[in-house]
């Protein structure tokens, strides 16, 4: 696998943004996502949607992604590597204050995947300068926008939402068959305390069968138009 994948390009036009007044850092992780999507799949979310904010407002700074987060309830499945709550608070908030220092006050930590739970501790001690997206309101609307009938506590991992935007932007990741891996696991009361292995053998919980690719842009879009009121409040003009 090409761990280089979700990451962004640099030009010039983005070292000119270095001046910027808001961030936008991705943060994925490295984790199974059933037989047809890569470990990368939550880091190429990330990325696609913090791309997407950032050709949409100009005026913002498109960070590098962190590509490791707290995967411990995949830990069952080969290739998924986690780094502890503790460590990935430390990391984004050492980038929040080596932007500070550096004239950009305000970050938007842009999350992909859900286990990263210590993001919204992180933010919510902020004090106004940090903001977490999507949240999980986000993510059901932009799913009910894109035409997707399942919802977030239904379609939780490697299903028609994660399929749907691989699909749109990395197609070349998608393995054949998630037509038939749909996987439907409702109540999963003790996974924190057992690991999502107790629910699926697969590593899906969703239904990937429904995914297509317009789902994946039409949600991206969905999502750039639901941002527009967290920029109003993370830094008002």
């Amino acid at each position: 696998m090409d761990f280089s994948d979700p990451l962004p390009s640099t030009t010039s036009e983005d070292e000119g943004r270095a001046s910027s007044r808001v961030a936008l850092l991705p943060v994925g992780s490295l984790e199974q996502h059933g037989p047809h999507l890569p470990l990368t799949t939550d880091t190429i979310v990330a990325s696609a949607l913090a791309q997407s904010l950032a050709d949409a407002n100009p005026g913002l700074r498109l960070l590098p992604p962190i590509t490791f987060g707290c995967s411990h309830e995949h830990a069952s499945w080969p290739g998924t590597v986690s780094v502890s709550a503790p460590t990935l608070h430390a990391m984004v908030s050492d980038v929040a204050d080596s932007l500070r220092a550096a004239g950009t006050p305000k970050l938007v930590v842009v999350n992909g995947h859900g286990g990263n739970h210590v993001l919204a501790n992180l933010v919510q001690a902020s004090g106004g300068d940090m903001a977490l997206f999507p949240g999980p309101n986000d993510w059901e609307a932009a799913r009910k926008s894109a035409g997707m009938r399942t919802t977030n506590d239904r379609d939780m991992h490697a299903g028609e939402l994660e399929t749907s935007v691989l699909l749109h932007a990395r197609p070349d990741l998608v393995r054949t068959g998630y037509q038939e891996a749909d996987h439907l696991a409702d109540r999963r009361d003790l996974m924190l305390t057992t690991g999502l292995a107790r629910y699926t053998r697969s590593g899906v919980v969703g239904q990937p069968s429904r995914a297509t690719a317009v789902k994946g842009r039409d949600l991206l879009s969905a999502l750039v138009k639901g941002f527009s009121a967290y920029l109003a409040v993370l830094d008002p003009k």
